[in-house]
């Protein structure tokens, strides 16, 4: 397979391009998201694309992180993939591009699954992936790590939010074993004694790569018009009395 896999849910940029297949060679760019992704995500398109010597109709599928994460990122990361699908309609490809949509979550929990596999570390029996959602509130979900699934990786429960305080009571019934706890969500204080082995991480257009093998054969690419991205939260801004309510709350439980 060719696979063109994006990554722009976080204040990190990504982009890799390859097979996912393991040893399979890998061409790839990084750098900062946010703001600075619209403009700098289709140069690192094409650049991969001519370091690999690949034209945009040759690809099997585009895969990006549907999220959840930073509203313009997933955005930007959806309408970039849906933009390369439609690209080569017209040419060999007369339906497109087929496009794959990837939990920004898995992604992030697969990104700490290789982590720990290429630091020859054991591989616990669940990755608890955290991502920060602003608004004090957490992105979580958690992933058993089995030989079954894309990457071993098998969801516990869809993505989610979360609030810090309530983040060990909702873990306590889907993941209480040893588990891992990955993102960048770690300098909270409320988290200091959450259950678990740390590692500081954020998903990865290579951990999106590695993933969508699976994911594919599984059945979940979609159609350019059929691609979304996955908010979990609907709403991204407080109101002045919501943050006020919020400020004498977490005042309260210090």
């Amino acid at each position: 397979m060719r696979l063109l896999a994006i990554e722009t849910s976080t204040d990190a940029l990504s982009v890799a391009l390859g097979s996912g297949e393991p040893g399979a060679p890998l061409w790839q760019r990084s750098g900062p998201g946010g703001a600075q992704a619209s403009g700098s995500l289709l140069p690192m398109v094409r650049s991969v694309l001519n370091d690999a010597g690949w034209s945009l109709d040759t690809l099997t599928a585009v895969v990006f992180g549907r999220g959840p994460g930073s509203f313009t990122g997933l955005r930007t990361a959806c309408s970039v993939a849906q933009g390369l699908a439609y690209g080569v309609q017209g040419l060999t490809r007369t339906a497109g591009l087929p496009v794959l949509p990837v939990d920004t979550l898995l992604a992030l929990a697969e990104e700490a699954r290789q982590a720990l596999v290429d630091s020859g570390k054991a591989v616990p029996g669940a990755i608890v992936a955290l991502l920060d959602a602003r608004m004090g509130e957490i992105y979580v979900a958690p992933y058993a790590c089995h030989a079954a699934g894309p990457a071993g990786l098998v969801p516990l429960a869809p993505p989610r939010l979360c609030t810090p305080a309530d983040l060990q009571a909702y873990l306590q019934d889907l993941a209480p074993g040893e588990r891992l706890l990955t993102g960048n969500v770690f300098d909270s204080a409320a988290l200091a004694t959450l259950a678990g082995q740390r590692l500081p991480a954020l998903p990865s257009a290579t951990a999106l790569l590695r993933l969508a093998p699976g994911l594919i054969a599984a059945g979940h690419t979609v159609a350019a018009q059929d691609a979304l991205p996955l908010y979990v939260r609907d709403k991204v801004a407080q109101t002045t009395a919501e943050r006020e309510r919020i400020r004498l709350a977490t005042e309260a439980r210090a």
